[in-house]
């Protein structure tokens, strides 16, 4: 019979057959679902990666990091393929001391909770949610957060959906429990021919997609829906286009900036098909639709009178793959028509899942699960990224600086440490430091910008210069024209300069763990003579600029980037400069 379980069929029955035995190794597992990992231990970095795909990092000190387990986590990597055995399998190979065997059992329940529902097309109802656990169908069916979206019941494992609420049900599923997989399938959508140019194009010499850009491709293109994961110039482009080539169809891409959308039709040009004429920009400035359309997320959540104005892009044309580029941004607006994409193909592209807004859980479920994750450490092993050194260097404010602060509104107090006036020649002495590199200087306050492009006599780029005016500055910053560039929070992302190999970075946007990832990613370009990337963050001591450095490193950490800790004086000498 279809549908109905036996208790001790349930995987957390099979636990008590594995030995939770004391290994030496380096995790400590607790059961309140924390891991603590040793990193000193030889066997921290396999460790590392064996947990990666289901635990998330929460705090990353010097020598013990703290993961914890959390159920979107499991069901991630349960939607990516790793089941729950292999799960206990890690845990149990890599603990010191036995696991609890509570926890044990409750991994493998909470894995085993996603595709007990599953979203199908039946050839005669239509878009259905059909149950492997009948009582499970029951459950959900009763919940009032499922008003609307449930139609008639067909059986007793059945029951009709109203196929526009395809998004917003698997939503609804997730925030109970019960995740649902979604087989229902995908349109075609309008063909259009886009093949790969791999034999070279417009006087371009050969080339092949990397191996991992093709099983990421091919990861994506067997789910049909989901996240592909790869760190900063990886070439997340590359595997956008080989979905492309694959789905043959109208294409839809969302990108964070008009430049990010410039750089994006230069690569599919160059390595497709596809020709000018055949890729339309809708931005702010141009509002074409094409076969290939990329849209900004800002003009797509722009209003005039409280109304989204610009959202018909989405039912425009009849698009058989809709790409969202820096998917970890994905605004809130864009969210809620995702809900009504759900028979579309669907790609996301990001170097980290991490959303500050916790939003994860809608990323999950209307873009769907991570297909393919990539650790930066093996891509940068292989070649494709540079090597980086990481060094946060903290600074000691003066008398009247500590003061100011000390006497502020709290709400001030991390604008006033990350824009101290002594870190200026800090960061000139790391950029004299570098003199044959291409070095970024990024921050998020705008006066600080202003300080700092007047003190190191280098261009500002920031959210009001023109794209005119950028991509002017890029191309000289390109060329070697310009040595230094002063650049605010718009270089955070989809901005390729491969040539920079100096980052340093003066403020943040609080202690956002993305942030961070995207701005190590801007010098991670390879370099023609294999030289290291060099990425600085220059903290206040003694202030919460200092907790929030080390919360936006947590991601990094994760991904086995150590940050080296030095004072100023290392910097500068034993005695700070006047900045007065």
């Amino acid at each position: 019979m279809v549908g109905l379980r036996r208790v001790n069929d349930r995987p957390g029955q099979l636990i008590g057959r594995k030995d939770a035995g004391v290994s030496g190794g380096p995790l400590i597992v607790q059961s309140d679902k924390t891991l603590l990992l040793e990193i000193d231990h030889p066997d921290a970095q396999a460790c590392r990666m064996a947990i990666a795909p289901f635990a998330e990092l929460e705090r990353s000190p010097e020598h013990v990091h703290t993961y914890r387990l959390t159920p979107l986590g499991l069901w991630n990597a349960r939607a990516a393929g790793h089941d729950a055995e292999g799960v206990v399998d890690s845990l149990i190979k890599f603990s010191r001391y036995p696991v609890p065997h509570a926890l044990l059992v409750d991994v493998a329940e909470t894995m085993d909770r996603y595709g007990r529902l599953q979203l199908v097309n039946d050839p005669v109802h239509g878009l259905v949610l059909r149950a492997l656990d009948r009582l499970v169908l029951v459950e959900v069916a009763k919940s009032k957060k499922l008003a609307g979206m449930l139609g008639a019941k067909i059986d007793d494992d059945t029951i009709a959906v109203h196929p526009s609420e395809r998004g917003r049900l698997k939503q609804a599923l997730l925030k109970l429990g019960w995740p649902a997989e979604d087989l229902a399938g995908y349109v075609d959508g309008e063909a259009h021919p886009i093949d790969l140019a791999e034999a070279g194009k417009e006087g371009r010499k050969p080339w092949t997609l990397r191996s991992y850009q093709r099983e990421a491709a091919e990861a994506f293109w067997a789910g049909g829906s989901g996240v592909v994961v790869l760190p900063c110039g990886a070439g997340k482009t590359l595997v956008g286009a080989a979905a492309m080539a694959e789905a043959k169809a109208t294409t839809l891409i969302l990108v964070t900036n008009t430049v990010a959308g410039r750089q994006w039709k230069r690569e599919l040009i160059a390595r497709t098909s596809l020709t000018e004429e055949e890729i339309g920009e809708y931005s702010g400035e141009r509002k074409e639709i094409r076969p290939v359309t990329i849209a900004t997320y800002q003009v797509l959540t722009s209003r005039r009178g409280g109304a989204f104005t610009h959202l018909d892009l989405f039912g425009a044309r009849d698009w058989g793959l809709v790409i969202y580029d820096e998917v970890h941004l994905l605004p809130a607006p864009i969210f809620r028509f995702t809900a009504d994409l759900q028979a579309r193909r669907r790609l996301g592209l990001t170097a980290t899942l991490v959303r500050e807004d916790g939003r994860e859980g809608d990323v999950f479920s209307l873009i769907g699960p991570k297909r393919y994750d990539a650790p930066w450490k093996d891509i940068e092993s292989q070649g494709w990224i540079a090597p980086a050194e990481c060094t946060e260097v903290r600074v000691t404010l003066t008398d009247a600086e500590r003061m100011a602060y000390a006497t502020a509104e709290a709400e001030e107090r991390y604008r006033m440490a990350a824009t101290a006036r002594t870190k200026l020649p800090v960061v000139k002495a790391l950029v004299d430091r570098h003199p044959d590199d291409q070095v970024l200087v990024i921050g998020a306050y705008i006066d600080q910008l202003h300080q700092l492009g007047e003190y190191l006599d280098a261009p500002i780029v920031q959210g009001s210069t023109t794209n005119k005016e950028r991509e002017r500055l890029f191309d000289a910053f390109r060329s070697g024209e310009l040595r230094t560039l002063v650049i605010s929070k718009v270089g955070n992302f989809s901005i390729d300069l491969p040539e920079a190999a100096v980052a340093i970075q003066v403020s943040g946007t609080f202690g956002s763990r993305q942030e961070e990832a995207q701005r190590l990613g801007r010098v991670l370009r390879p370099k023609a003579d294999g030289r290291q990337a060099h990425f600085y963050t220059v903290v206040s001591r003694d202030t919460i600029d200092t907790e929030y450095a080390a919360h936006r490193q947590r991601f990094l950490a994760e991904q086995g980037y150590a940050y080296t800790i030095v004072d100023a004086d290392d910097v500068l000498g034993p005695k700070l400069p006047s900045v007065d």
